[in-house]
């Protein structure tokens, strides 16, 4: 099972220098993914969460493609009906190149209203967006010589039935976020359940967990994948593991900006995690 980081791309504290600084963490620990997110306009309910500046991930995984060697990079995750989709299909092609084919491409249908109307985009109609130009940039990478660059994985998010569909019929892997255990279990047998009517192999499972360590065991029956001791992170990943998952993408930003002033850190935690699974080994 390969092991990410979601790396912040966003607020006060980031700028070019902080960008080289994750990524020469990330690929130096070992993890085997560095993914960031993705936003266009920072309308008052983008910012409310992820302020100002925020660095487009395309430009900035080509940049950080030239600063690492190993590591895969990918979207967690691409707002598909904010881009025509064939600008999608050739930026992502020639990033997928120009790296050594090491883009994985997480998609979702987005969330926020303000930037939809700023970008002048239906939100009402975002799902049917999404799965339009899913197809067709699958069709301008397999029938346009200029477009092809090999196999470009994309990892569908959303936590919803209609995600779930969407992975099945156009993903190569399903990408939640943010989500329990219990719920993960179930909803992957809902996944199951729908590749079989849909008569699809069912999606890889590569889910986006949170990191947050803490130093006495967090009890709360709801406790999200990710938070806790080092102890109980561990088991969720091998409990991840177990259940069939791929690839597993921790998110170590706790949702105040300031954090990233500081990634101090969320680095010692990555760290920690690296040391612990280096042990199991």
């Amino acid at each position: 099972m390969r092991i990410g980081v979601n790396v912040l791309n966003f607020g006060p504290g980031t700028d070019p220098g902080r960008l080289r600084s994750w990524a020469q963490t990330v690929e130096g620990l070992g993890f085997d993914l560095l993914m960031v997110s993705d936003h266009v306009v920072v309308t008052p309910d983008v910012a409310a969460q992820y302020p100002a500046p925020f660095y487009e991930p395309f430009t900035t995984l080509s940049w950080l493609a030239g600063i690492t060697s190993r590591v895969q990079l990918g979207t967690t995750v691409l707002i598909v009906p904010y881009r025509h989709p064939l600008l999608v299909a050739r930026m992502a092609a020639n990033l997928h190149q120009l790296s050594g084919g090491r883009l994985v491409l997480g998609v979702a249908v987005g969330w926020a209203r303000q930037e939809f109307a700023a970008l002048d985009v239906p939100f009402e109609q975002r799902g049917k967006l999404t799965d339009d130009a899913l197809e067709t940039m699958r069709a301008a990478w397999a029938n346009e010589d200029d477009y092809r660059s090999g196999q470009i994985p994309i990892w569908v998010g959303g936590n919803s039935d209609a995600g779930i569909r969407r992975a099945v019929r156009l993903g190569d892997a399903w990408h939640p976020l943010g989500i329990t255990l219990p719920w993960f279990r179930e909803a992957v047998e809902r996944l199951m359940v729908v590749a079989e009517k849909e008569r699809r192999p069912v999606p890889r499972l590569a889910p986006r967990i949170n990191l947050h360590l803490t130093a006495a065991p967090v009890t709360d029956p709801d406790r999200r994948a990710g938070v806790g001791t080092i102890e109980q992170i561990i088991d969720d990943l091998d409990e991840l593991r177990r259940l069939g998952a791929d690839a597993v993408i921790l998110d170590p930003f706790n949702g105040d900006p300031d954090e990233t002033r500081h990634p101090e850190a969320a680095w010692r935690a990555l760290a920690t995690v690296a040391a612990a699974r280096m042990e199991q080994r």
